[in-house]
């Protein structure tokens, strides 16, 4: 079933499964979506579990609930389309690529948007870049209560979008721009999946189009040179010099949909010449 806080946007039977990151929600891949559908792709932009409520509610689940989710939101996908891509945003981008490692007959293409396996950006404090270390502190049962606040630019270079997120971030429905943080138990399990999906990766053997801000403040182009590195079918780098972390929304997020087009509809015209071929 879909959430209130889903989009569902009716196209052929292409289809694309958007991921938001952890913390967003949904509208942080609308634009994105938008782009892909105005070209004839059905698009779901998914609401992963625990998210757009409250802190508890995030603090409820983890990340094998969050991938749980992406799961059965593929399922549903897969009833209405022929092919299915999958597309994600910072942990988003992790999850889509655990969905093409364990299903590699069933997903078609990749879109690693801002991939974060670590924070290491340029703006992330020194504080935060020993989040990797949470794991072990919450099993040994500290921090439940604290959170690493969202700090300038948010991601953002689009100085007006900046302040409409800043603003919306201070309000109280988590569903327009999600938490103004990230509790430390949600890193946690961050950093568990991310391991989790490091190892995976040369089970990827889908094509990847990995889309990267050249001065991501969140999490540096390491994480991109990661998936290059990693993955065993083919990949190409878009690197974005005009925009920063949240490239689905920033700056270039028309350039974002113009490529991700094109990219998914070499792989459908590809694997239509191997049919006939056959």
């Amino acid at each position: 079933m879909i959430k209130a806080t889903d989009f569902l946007l009716e196209g052929d039977r292409r289809g694309v499964l958007l991921i938001h990151g952890l913390t967003g929600t949904p509208l942080e891949m609308r634009l994105l979506a938008k782009g892909l559908n105005s070209a004839g792709f059905t698009v779901h932009c998914m609401q992963l579990a625990g998210h757009c409520g409250d802190v508890e509610d995030l603090l409820a689940t983890g990340w094998r609930d969050w991938y749980t989710s992406v799961e059965q939101a593929a399922d549903r996908l897969l009833q209405r389309v022929d092919h299915l891509f999958v597309g994600g945003l910072s942990m988003g981008a992790l999850l889509a690529l655990k969905l093409a490692a364990d299903r590699p007959d069933q997903v078609a293409g990749v879109g690693v948007y801002g991939a974060t396996f670590r924070y290491d950006g340029w703006s992330i404090p020194g504080i935060a870049r020993l989040a990797f270390m949470l794991p072990l502190a919450t099993r040994l049962g500290l921090g439940r209560r604290r959170m690493f606040f969202e700090r300038p630019p948010y991601g953002l270079r689009d100085e007006r979008l900046r302040a409409h997120v800043s603003a919306a971030m201070q309000g109280s429905d988590s569903s327009v721009a999600g938490l103004p943080g990230n509790p430390w138990p949600s890193l946690a399990e961050l950093f568990r999946l991310s391991r989790q999906v490091r190892r995976q990766l040369p089970r990827v053997r889908a094509p990847c189009l990995v889309a990267h801000a050249s001065e991501d403040d969140v999490a540096s182009l390491d994480n991109a040179r990661l998936v290059l590195r990693e993955v065993r079918g083919p990949a190409e780098l878009l690197l974005l010099d005009d925009s920063y972390h949240m490239i689905t929304i920033d700056r270039q997020r028309h350039l974002l949909a113009e490529r991700s087009v094109r990219f998914f509809d070499r792989i459908v015209a590809a694997q239509a010449a191997d049919r006939a071929a056959a």
